[in-house]
This record gives structure tokens, sequence and C-alpha cells, in this order.
């Protein structure tokens, strides 16, 4: 059973305490029956450590698509929400999740609407997921939007799995490469400088400079750990805080060889698969494009979809923006938004758009490592040769006059 912490008035006076009980109701049952009248905004579930990894942690969306379909398979055969809300938290092994589902239930139970009750956890259920649910429970379909909205978190998530799936190697390969180097110039480059030094030898230009690099590195190998994360900090803090800043880097990444063409490829296939989740699902458009342009994550993106919305708003047709962002939006996916709007299937066809982008994400990404493993060979086999024919260098000079 979970401890809440509550308050309530006794003869005029506030009280406080905790109290384990079984739910949020369990506690006002029991308040009540002590002769003290609650404050319900102040029964709270005791934080925990759980709390923590909600809010750092999030939750995973494997986690999300199983609630999600299974809570409509549950509506769909005719049990009540409160109820399915109960089943499917006894059965879930996610500690975080399960007690999240659990407030969910409780402020149902208490007449809160579903959507309300979801919008009390951001971390678990973003605007989309809270909107699209209030627009199946208006409509009295909300198995029907669940069963979109868990397709929709599945093809987002195989997204991201598929691109995280193919930076593995080239991060592995950067690692490994940067762990033997620091080797070599850490280690084993120095008992190279100890013996021409004790050789008494002129070094070569080439020598001298890897020598002095390597003496650099180990007398400032901490430190420069230390600049590298203060570096990374710094730069994750600015991109957070500075609203500026993230439209250089945001817009930089758009713009860069390879990496831009995969990054605008996913942002297309993810507003396509949003808009068509959100409006499928019974929301306005205008309501639709700023719950897309959110989910963006990419701020120029973003900023782009919402000059759309404005002008959609004004009352023109949504593919008439979109064709004056050549950059974003490519003529094919204008021409296709805007044989949906006239044929008043824009739903489909941008679910057939976000089909084919999700399909051109695999090809840039696979356009991607081609380009970056041959790179990454050439990068380390130069490194290492140079270092190697520094180190060598010496000793054919000290042979050759030797010989002479």
């Amino acid at each position: 059973m979970a401890v809440y912490v509550w308050q309530g008035k006794l003869k005029g006076k506030i009280e406080k305490g905790e109290m384990e009980a079984p739910s949020r109701s369990a506690v006002l049952a029991r308040l009540r029956g002590m002769q003290i009248r609650p404050i319900p905004e102040k029964i709270k579930e005791k934080s925990s450590f759980l709390d923590f990894n909600i809010a750092f942690g999030g939750i995973p969306t494997r986690d999300l698509v199983v609630f999600t379909r299974q809570l409509s398979t549950m509506i769909d055969a005719g049990l009540p929400l409160v109820r399915s809300l109960e089943v499917i938290r006894e059965q879930q092994p996610n500690a975080a999740f399960k007690v999240i589902i659990g407030k969910v239930k409780e402020d149902v139970e208490g007449g809160s609407s579903f959507a309300d009750a979801l919008e009390k956890h951001p971390k678990a259920f973003d605007s989309l997921f809270a909107n699209l649910a209030r627009a199946g429970e208006a409509a009295g379909v909300l198995d029907v939007v669940l069963q979109r909205l868990a397709s929709y978190l599945e093809k987002m998530d195989g997204i991201k799995r598929r691109i995280k799936g193919a930076m593995i190697y080239p991060a592995v390969v950067i690692s490994v490469a940067v762990i033997v180097l620091s080797v070599i110039m850490i280690f084993v480059v120095p008992t190279f400088a100890e013996l021409f030094k004790d050789l008494g030898t002129t070094l070569p230009s080439l020598t001298l400079v890897i020598v002095n690099i390597s003496t650099w590195l180990k007398s400032n190998i901490i430190y420069l750990l230390i600049a590298i994360v203060l570096m990374v900090i710094g730069v994750t803090s600015l991109y957070s805080k500075s609203l500026k800043a993230r439209r250089l880097m945001d817009g930089f990444l758009l713009k860069l060889w390879l990496i831009g063409d995969l990054l605008l490829k996913t942002v297309i296939a993810r507003f396509c698969r949003t808009l068509a989740t959100l409006t499928s699902g019974g929301l306005p458009i205008l309501d639709g494009l700023e719950i897309t342009a959110k989910s963006s994550g990419n701020i120029v993106v973003e900023e782009a979809i919402m000059e759309v919305r404005k002008k959609v708003s004004e009352g023109q047709l949504l593919a008439e923006p979109l064709a004056a962002r050549p950059k974003i939006f490519p003529p094919m996916v204008v021409q296709m938004i805007s044989v949906g709007e006239q044929t008043g299937k824009l739903d489909d066809m941008l679910d057939k758009i976000a089909d084919f982008y999700e399909d051109e994400v695999d090809v840039a990404v696979a356009a991607l490592l081609s380009a970056m493993e041959p790179a990454m060979i050439f990068f380390l086999g130069c490194t290492v040769g140079i270092i190697v024919v520094a180190m060598y260098l010496p000793m054919f000079k000290l042979v050759a006059t030797m010989a002479g």
C-alpha cells in the first residue's frame, strides 16, 4: 500500500499527517470516519524514488503502447474505464508506471475526465496523448482513438529504434578509436621518447610534433577531460535555455551533409504521422498543428509549423503555407497534401506520406552508414600510420648513420 500525506480540519483547526492506504479515496473515507474534514487538494501520495524515476527516466514507449492497446481492447469489450485501469495497473511490471496508472484511476474514480487525469502526468502522457483521449471521450469512440494512438506510438518508436540501432556501430568504432589513440599517445609514445632521449639522436620534425603532443596529453589529460565534460554541460544548458542557441544549432543540423537529410526526412515523417493521427482522432486542424509543432523536436521546424498554423487560421488551405517553405516541406509533400484536401482525404494522404518518408529514413540511415564507415577507417588508419612512421623515423635515421 502507498503512503499518503494529508491535511484536514478538526474542530476548526488544521491537522496534518501521513496514512498508509490502498488509494486516495480510502484516505478520504478514513479521515471522514475520524471526524476530520479533509482538504482534497492537500492529499497526495508521499514522494519516493519512483517519483524521481518518473521525472528523469520517463516511461518506456513499449510500456505505453501495451497500456494503450490493453485499455482500448478492454473498453471495446465493454469494461468500465475505472475497472480497466485497475486491471492494467495490477498487471503492470513497471513500478513507476504502475504508480501513475493508479493515480489516473483514482482521479477518474473521483469524477475527473480521463484526459484531465492524464494531463497531470506529462512525463508519461504528452499533450498529444491527452488531447486525443479528450477527443475520443467527447465523441464516444475512446477505444478507436486509443488503437490509432497505439499504432502511432509504435511507428514513431520504430523510427527512433532504427536510427539508434544504426548509430551503435559508428559509436562503438569511434569509442574504440579514441581509446586506442589515447593509449598510444599516453603510454606508447612516451616509451619511445625516452628511448630516443637515451640514444641522443636528433628527432625529425614529425616525431618531435607527435612527442610534444603526447607529453602535453599526459600532463593535461585530467584537465582535458574536465574541459570536455564542462563544455558538454555548457552546450546542453545553452541549448535548453536559449531560444537563439536552439535556432542556431537546430538550423545547423538541418544543413549538415547526410545528417541534415536524415533529420529532415525524420521530421517530415513525424509531422505527417502526428497530424494524421490527431485529425483522424477528431481534433481540429489548428489544434493538431499546434501539438504537431511542439512534438517536432526541432525549433526551426516548430516555428515553421506555427507560421503555417497562423496562415491556416486566417483561412488558407494547409498546402498553401507549406508550399512557401520548400526547404522544410518538399514539393511532393505539398502536392500530396493539396490532393488530400481537395478530395477530403487528408488523413489518408498524410499517412501515405508518412509511410513513404519512414522508408526514406531507412535509406538515409544506410547512406549515412555507408559514408561514415570508410571515413572512420581512413581516419583511424591515417592517424595510427602517422604515429607509427613518426616513431620509426629516428630509428631509420640512426641505422643510416651507423651504416654510413
